[in-house]
């Protein structure tokens, strides 16, 4: 007789950890279909991360130069690595000032939006209330809605506030303008969070905001490290309504800055100080992207499980 004894390896069920499931599929006999689709799909990654990457490797090597060698040999190295450049942009083209109104404005947005788009899109995933479904569709019905169709009435709605051209009013438009999609991400993320826990929450004696600043939303870590990076992105390039609500040169931020930065001289543009205040702008993006992609990653991973 035949030995029918299995190994607990052998009878182990396939995994459902975001990690263990990778491994598990990396182990996983593949077929030659598999093996082209990963072949084109690593080409496809390595020409697109060449396309992404070039133009910032230019770019930072292009702030160390003058326009003359930028002009002379754009893809040359420096003959002398220099912060004159950045000086020259951070003083003279004032782009330091822009950064800090920057900072404030995105910074403050960014906190005020996470922290009601959170508390609105828990209320709304998880408590039954006449209206509620309601309240769900008008935040929808946000995301559909063209930012520059609003400009003329948030234009006077603004001015009537006495808030058109100051920080406070650019900040009170970001969270709005972000407000919907952050409760329209995080929606789904609170309706998967099992109702389990918060019941047992709630039996030791946990309160509603206790349960949900202490329980419910460090569940939604990877969600919120993922809409934190997305909201952080649209706020800080934002262009459009900076350009129409805040005309006062003293409250400018980067973008506007860039942009009368590279067409006050026209021709006589400084290219080397223009490239460092690229690289100026886009230094944050890249920093707030290292510190959120491990979350990011594991909220894809999730998804993906899920």
């Amino acid at each position: 007789m035949s030995d029918m004894t299995t190994t607990p390896s052998e009878v182990k069920d396939e995994p459902t950890n975001g990690q263990e499931r990778q491994q598990y599929l990396r182990r996983a006999p593949q077929t030659s279909g598999d093996t082209v689709v990963a072949g084109a799909s690593h080409v496809v990654l390595i020409i697109w991360s060449i396309v992404i990457v070039v133009p910032v490797l230019w770019a930072i090597l292009s702030s160390f130069k003058t326009s003359s060698e930028i002009f002379a040999s754009p893809f040359a190295l420096p003959a002398e690595w220099s912060l004159t450049n950045y000086k020259t942009a951070w003083d003279l083209a004032g782009i330091g000032r822009y950064f800090l109104n920057t900072v404030i404005v995105v910074g403050s947005a960014l906190v005020l939006v996470m922290l009601l788009g959170s508390m609105a899109a828990y209320v709304l995933a998880r408590f039954h209330f006449p209206g509620r479904r309601i309240v769900y569709y008008l935040f929808l019905a946000g995301n559909t809605f063209p930012i520059f169709l609003a400009i003329v009435p948030l234009f006077f709605v603004l001015k009537g506030m006495a808030l058109l051209n100051t920080l406070p009013g650019l900040i009170i438009t970001y969270v709005a303008f972000a407000l919907p999609f952050t409760v329209f991400f995080l929606y789904a993320f609170f309706r998967s969070l099992p109702d389990e826990i918060a019941e047992a929450a709630s039996v030791d004696g946990a309160g509603l905001w206790s349960t949900f600043f202490r329980i419910m939303l460090p569940m939604a870590r990877p969600g919120l490290a993922s809409i934190t990076i997305f909201n952080f992105l649209g706020l800080w390039n934002q262009f459009l309504i900076p350009v129409a609500i805040n005309t006062k040169q003293s409250n400018w931020v980067l973008s506007q800055g860039l942009a009368a930065f590279a067409g006050q001289m026209g021709y006589r543009t400084d290219f080397g100080a223009l490239f460092a205040s690229v690289v100026i702008t886009i230094l944050p993006v890249l920093i707030m992207y290292i510190i959120f992609q491990r979350q990011l990653q594991s909220s894809v991973t999730q998804g993906a499980v899920k």
